[in-house]
């Protein structure tokens, strides 16, 4: 395929190595690219157009929304609820599932999203992005309920990730391997800018919120203590940290050039009787699947992730991904601790 290759283009192209395949799926994703071009437009102008601070009401999680926030979650709403594709939508900024309204046709997918993740980056300036994931409605449901999104993560058809950075990125997986396109502000378009994106199965990169050192498990400090010990310890080589606290540039980071990132369980979690920090259906799942497909692993500490049976729709999970041979090495220490 040239240089030039819309990511419309690339859709249809792999669609067609499909049996089955009916077109659906490739206007789903269109719609999908869709909003995303929208807030990309609306971060890009974020201040001039009055869309920045918060807009004074709290999400499901008692987090204060940002406008943004709600522009993001109400974007994607409206781009996808009209064409017949969907039977439901579920949203990290939303208590309960979106139904397709009746007067518009009901589809055979279900889609979750993270609209604006990162959020609390928006006033600084840094990168912020859109994740979302596509499930099959089960037995094409008339009335879909919460139930019929609790799919483990290994059911998802598609999953991807928009990056509103120097440069807006869309990553996708449709489970053949992780595919980068960039948008070209010239003409609108997503053009295929990063094909076959792979994570190195090595890395000397690590990311995590040190701050909560005094809260981590053991399998998790004795990892850092090892990376941070450098060359003359156990590891013998130099390792850097990161954290920028926006988990779509975190990912973006780690598919270019390899390293790990952790929201490890702690002790400050447990005491709040809470499973972890990310959401499992609008974060921690997609990103999984994208970094299985780019060659990393993706684990709890303990289990993969995409083998999980989801309990609830805002269900959260301790996450740790990235280069192969990282996360093999903390699942061990966490076998070892058990």
């Amino acid at each position: 395929m040239h240089n030039g290759t819309t990511i419309t283009q690339f859709i249809i192209e792999e669609q067609r190595h499909i049996a089955g395949a009916t077109g659906d799926f490739t206007s789903l994703l269109n719609d999908i690219v869709t909003a995303c071009k929208v807030i990309s437009n609306m971060v890009n102008h974020g201040a001039l157009v009055g869309v920045l601070g918060s807009a004074g009401s709290e999400n499901v999680q008692g987090e204060t929304q940002k406008k943004l926030d709600v522009l993001s979650n109400e974007v994607f709403i409206r781009s996808n609820e009209w064409a017949g594709h969907l039977a439901a939508l579920a949203s990290e900024e939303m208590d309960e599932i979106y139904p397709i309204p009746s007067k518009f046709p009901r589809g055979k997918y279900l889609l979750t999203f993270d609209p604006l993740d990162g959020s609390s980056n928006i006033d600084v300036n840094v990168s912020v992005g859109t994740i979302f994931s596509i499930l099959r409605c089960p037995g094409g449901k008339e009335a879909p309920t919460e139930r019929d999104f609790l799919q483990a993560g290994t059911q998802q058809v598609a999953a991807g990730y928009a990056l509103y950075g120097p440069s807006t990125m869309m990553v996708l997986t449709t489970g053949n391997g992780v595919n980068g396109f960039t948008l070209d502000q010239n003409i609108g378009e997503f053009i295929l800018t990063h094909p076959k994106m792979e994570i190195p199965v090595d890395t000397q990169e690590f990311a995590i919120n040190a701050s909560n050192m005094r809260f981590w498990e053991a399998p998790i400090r004795r990892y850092v203590d090892e990376c941070l010990a450098g060359k003359e310890g156990p590891r013998g080589k130099d390792f850097n940290m990161r954290w920028i606290a926006s988990m779509v540039a975190e990912v973006h980071r780690i598919l270019t050039r390899g390293g790990v990132f952790m929201y490890p369980m702690d002790a400050k979690m447990k005491e709040k009787g809470q499973g972890g920090k990310l959401r499992l259906l609008y974060e921690a799942n997609p990103m999984s699947f994208i970094v299985e497909q780019a060659g990393g692993g993706s684990i709890t500490g303990t289990h993969r992730i995409m083998d999980l049976q989801p309990e609830g729709l805002h269900q959260r999970v301790p996450v740790i991904l990235g280069s192969r041979n990282e996360v093999e090495r903390i699942q061990g220490y966490h076998g070892q601790d058990d």
